[in-house]
């Protein structure tokens, strides 16, 4: 069996898991037994990424309260007037994506990709137009224990002035589609970079969604 199968077998093992806890809460036989389904979940992400079990239980299985829900990460899409895309350089991994993070709560996806953009580019944008909305699981990212919806947002600059760098990134600049950096395909990945530049060359598209 793939590697990416028996991970989508643990993402759904988690969230049937807390998903009976939150429902079973005055049920104890019913919780040792939602208690067990997580702890397989954990044990088999552990083995694919063989990391130990207690590190990935703490970031995959911590969640014990409501219904498990998708992760929602949000990019702003920025192009310049040369129409090449606005890129940073994440500090983590030193790979390139486009602006953004985790949505945060109390914020609108827009207000989010404006908030994101000025924290990570030094632009002040304004969020115009939803280019889509993808299922990461349909794109070529490398494994991770979350399942995440990622919100693609066009902005287009106001003011302020690019960042040589912040606490995230470490270097910001536009680069074309024949001249794109090494990617941190955890964020980002080049046919979705590819989607961004036709929506730019086709401002009238509807929005893509998967």
């Amino acid at each position: 069996m793939q590697n990416t199968t028996l991970l989508s077998i643990a993402k759904r093992l988690q969230a049937l898991a807390q998903a009976g806890l939150y429902y079973a809460q005055e049920k104890p036989y019913d919780r040792e037994r939602y208690e067990e389904i997580s702890a397989i979940s954990v044990q088999i992400l552990a083995e694919l990424s063989e990391q130990p079990i207690e590190g990935i239980a703490l970031s995959f299985a911590s969640e014990r309260d409501g219904y498990q829900t998708p992760k929602v990460d949000i990019r702003s899409v920025i192009f310049n007037e040369e129409g090449k895309i606005l890129m940073v350089k994440e500090t983590v991994d030193g790979r390139w994506s486009l602006p953004g993070g985790w949505a945060d709560v109390g914020y609108s996806p827009l207000e989010v990709a404006e908030k994101e953009a000025w924290e990570e580019t030094g632009l002040k944008v304004k969020a115009t137009k939803l280019i889509g909305v993808f299922d990461k699981k349909w794109h070529p990212h490398p494994p991770e224990p979350w399942y995440v919806y990622k919100i693609f947002v066009y902005c287009e600059p106001v003011g302020g002035h690019l960042a040589a760098h912040t606490q995230e990134t470490s270097a910001v600049a536009y680069f074309g589609l024949d001249e794109l950096p090494p990617l941190s395909e955890v964020r980002i990945t080049k046919n979705q970079i590819e989607i961004m530049f036709d929506y730019y060359a086709n401002p009238d598209k509807p929005a893509y969604f998967d």
